[in-house]
């Protein structure tokens, strides 16, 4: 069973920096590739960053050159760490496990989610 805990998030203000964690069981984490999303209120979840075994990342233009995403083979984590926060940024932000590159993009796992995490940006 894959199970995907995040945490890390919170309210900080535009231009501040703030570190998400989703800790994966060692199933989950053996798989491809694992991915964040992010949902706003009234929007569908969209992809953030995603990043395979072989460490190939890809990134939504929207966050390219602030946010890095990574993964822990030790402890079974992935991190996203994001800098320069904008309000527009704010959202429920999700792990995904088990999913795949493909057509430049990521295809998410259907059943590898966790419960989300929220981040909140002030202007």
């Amino acid at each position: 069973q894959v199970q995907l805990v995040e945490s890390g998030g919170g309210l900080v203000q535009a231009g501040g920096s703030l570190r998400l964690s989703c800790a994966a069981s060692a199933r989950a984490f053996k798989l491809n590739a694992m991915a964040w999303f992010r949902q706003a209120p009234g929007k569908q979840r969209a992809l953030v960053a995603a990043v395979d075994r072989a460490g190939r990342t890809k990134y939504a233009d929207s966050v390219k050159g602030r946010f890095i995403v990574s993964r822990d083979s030790n402890n079974y984590t992935l991190y996203l760490q994001m800098n320069t926060l904008k309000p527009e940024d704010t959202a429920v932000y999700y792990c995904n496990a088990g999913g795949a590159f493909a057509g430049g993009g990521y295809i998410p796992a259907s059943r590898s989610w966790g419960q989300g995490t929220q981040v909140t940006v002030s202007s």
